[in-house]
């Protein structure tokens, strides 16, 4: 009962503004974003591929297992995304990423989980993909850490990326494949990780998604392990206009 009154008080005081749209927030206890931006969020919705979960036009879904974009894809069996990176999602993930608001990953994660239901469903275990030491050590945190906490399965660190790479953000198709290869490895010590992964079923998690290289080369990583299904879910996903791709490819 107190907690109108509270959000009256702060609201009052502190004026604090959504961070997406900048209104003033009626609810500052809710967290930094009004109700408005939080229901504008683009969700992607059926028709999708089956296995990769990209939104097709009605008229081309054909009850294939897969589609086009999927050819990119080698060791990961399934992909889901909450929505499209653009617009209010991505301000969020901005949000998120760049002005720490960390409190965002638990609603983040609800919406992954809502649209990732039949990728999550029977998995052992949720994954987070690495991030590189130094780009840790100046975020401070990984994104992917935080939203895997919010999925509902057990989260394991069974991943290290064991070179910097080049922000995905500057590469395009193919090169973005080559400046991931052979970029993770599997946490030392080798013998537990390998405990945790032969013969699971794992779940990658991951804030954004463009090809799918980085969670792919991720899935290679851990199919060599033993695993016995690798899967990928991700709270955005850039989607194709025009016929080029725009956005970046997650964990940078």
């Amino acid at each position: 009962m107190l907690r109108p009154i509270v959000d009256g008080v702060l609201a009052a005081i502190l004026s604090a503004p959504c961070v997406v749209c900048g209104r003033i927030l009626d609810a500052p206890m809710a967290g930094p974003v009004c109700p408005a931006c939080w229901t504008d969020v683009r969700l992607i919705s059926p028709p999708i591929c089956g296995r990769c979960g990209y939104p097709l036009p009605a008229a081309l879904q054909n009850g294939s297992a897969s589609c086009a974009a999927c050819a990119r894809l080698n060791a990961l069996g399934s992909l889901r995304a909450a929505g499209a990176y653009e617009g209010t999602l991505r301000h969020l993930l901005h949000a998120l990423k760049y002005t720490r608001r960390r409190s965002l990953a638990a609603r983040l994660a609800c919406l992954t989980a809502d649209r990732g239901r039949s990728v999550l469903a029977g998995a052992d275990v949720a994954v987070p993909v690495p991030l590189h030491p130094f780009r840790l050590w100046t975020r401070g945190f990984n994104q992917a850490d935080l939203l895997a906490r919010g999925l509902g399965l057990p989260v394991r660190r069974l991943l290290r990326r064991r070179r910097a790479t080049v922000p995905q953000s500057s590469k395009t198709g193919v090169a973005r494949a080559v400046n991931v290869r052979d970029a993770f490895a599997l946490m030392p010590p080798a013998a537990w990780t390998r405990a945790h992964v032969d013969g699971r079923v794992i779940v990658l998690v991951d804030d954004v998604s463009t090809t799918g290289a980085t969670l792919d080369e991720c899935a290679m990583v851990l199919r060599a392990a033993g695993a016995r299904d690798v899967r990928a879910v991700v709270v955005a996903r850039t989607l194709l206009y025009g016929g080029r791709e725009e956005g970046p490819e997650g964990s940078e």
